[in-house]
């Protein structure tokens, strides 16, 4: 094997993971892949430094990425000669141009950019417009009225920061008594925009608090403040960076300042780095970097994050507390609506399950409204998990706790999570 292949077999993966992320074609991101394959192995002899072979095939694959986008901005006639590499990232519509209005563009479909474009950039009447298009007058202004709505609806993402801003209330030290009450109504879809395991959406000006619950003794055993800071990049995708303050309730001394980047789009939310601190070295780690990253920080087929547009699909059942899953990954699903009742108050919720998918051994229940706000989060230990550590089943050091059984196997319930937006 020569040295191209060698680097090439060690590197193939990071660029893989950035071709993937960034193009939502699976048959795209092939075909570029073997574009940049090959400029590769064209180029390779005018590569000085061959450590630096890894950011040298990735610049190739951003280049050639761009180029993807380029070429379908210009197929719906939206100029992007001048947009810095920022605005390049993709979501499942294509590119995105940048500034703020432009940014709310990236947001919407192809079709719904095209037509928006051509009435207020390009200034043409609706009746010019059908006729460019070749689609009848009716058509535009139904097309034009849907996209319109549509920018409306996404615009305040970056402009109403106030919409996110709420005053973080103070966690009660045990958790108010509750009670989950099965629905006969169907399940409802929802928008969840929350970060899966931190509860905060990623978006300017929000921000939140939240408590980790023991059970059975319903104490609060730590909480964490929550916020975002700012605008992030990635490897040339843009997010926004969030800070994370664990503080233990037993020990006020004990404290944990954590930094993420995250990205929300319309169909997904994913994390894209954290900070890790090793000593006096900040230590960034990306979705790049593996299994150092993947195995506690990403989700879903190449890592595109947990779905935002929730809907039963049938992966997991459940009657009762016995839930029944099919044999594939990322096992993420609703799997009924519930009536929580909490603290007095009563919410609508549908549950959403989640089985193994970051933990072995870890199943949650999580309870969401309409808004797409977590009400109560549940954790639930396999009976053999992590016992090397803990020396006893967890029915055992947990006798009277609640049970699942999921696919045969016991699960018992550990710990609970609420937010101040139940408070």
């Amino acid at each position: 094997m020569d040295e191209f292949e060698k680097l090439l077999e060690k590197e193939r993966l990071p660029a893989e993971r950035f071709v993937r992320f960034r193009i939502n074609s699976k048959e795209d991101a092939d075909d570029i892949l073997q574009e940049v394959y090959l400029i590769a192995f064209r180029k390779f002899c005018q590569l000085k430094n061959k450590d630096s072979f890894k950011a040298w095939i990735i610049s190739i694959a951003r280049n050639k990425c761009n180029d993807y986008f380029r070429k379908k901005a210009q197929r719906y006639e939206i100029p992007i000669n001048e947009i810095t590499e920022v605005a390049l990232s993709d979501s499942r519509y294509g590119c995105s141009v940048a500034s703020t209005v432009r940014e709310t563009l990236n947001l919407l479909g192809d079709k719904d950019k095209q037509i928006l474009y051509l009435y207020f950039w390009k200034d043409l009447p609706q009746a010019e417009i059908a006729k460019k298009l070749n689609i009848p007058v009716g058509t535009v202004k139904s097309r034009l009225y849907t996209a319109k709505q549509k920018f409306k609806t996404n615009y305040p993402y970056y402009t109403e920061a106030s919409k996110g801003e709420c005053e973080m209330k103070k966690i009660p030290e045990f958790i108010p008594k509750y009670k989950i009450e099965a629905s006969a109504k169907a399940p409802f879809s929802v928008k969840w925009e929350e970060l899966m395991g931190w509860f905060l959406v990623p978006k300017p000006g929000e921000k939140l608090r939240w408590g980790m619950y023991d059970m059975p003794s319903r104490k609060c055993d730590r909480i964490y403040d929550m916020q975002v800071t700012g605008k992030a990049k990635v490897h040339g995708i843009e997010g926004v960076e969030l800070t994370a303050r664990e503080a233990s309730c037993s020990d006020k001394n004990e404290v944990i300042d954590r930094t993420f980047v995250a990205q929300l789009t319309d169909t997904h939310c994913r994390y894209l780095a954290t900070l890790k601190n090793d000593g006096d070295v900040r230590n960034y780690i990306t979705f790049l970097d593996g299994d150092e990253f993947l195995p506690n920080w990403g989700f879903g087929e190449d890592n595109c994050g947990n779905e935002t547009n929730l809907a039963p699909k049938g992966d997991i059942q459940r009657t009762g507390a016995v839930i029944t899953s099919a044999n594939k990954d990322f096992l993420l699903d609703i799997v009924g609506r519930y009536t929580v009742t909490i603290g007095g108050k009563s919410y609508d919720t549908v549950c959403v399950m989640d089985i193994e998918t970051y933990n072995n051994g870890v199943v949650s229940e999580q309870f969401l409204d309409k808004n797409g706000k977590t009400v109560l989060w549940r954790r639930f230990n396999r009976d053999d998990w992590a016992i090397d550590r803990y020396k006893k089943k967890w029915s055992e050091q947990l006798p009277n706790n609640d049970r699942l059984t999921v696919n045969g196997v016991t699960y018992v319930h550990w710990y609970d999570c609420i937010t101040d937006y139940i408070l």
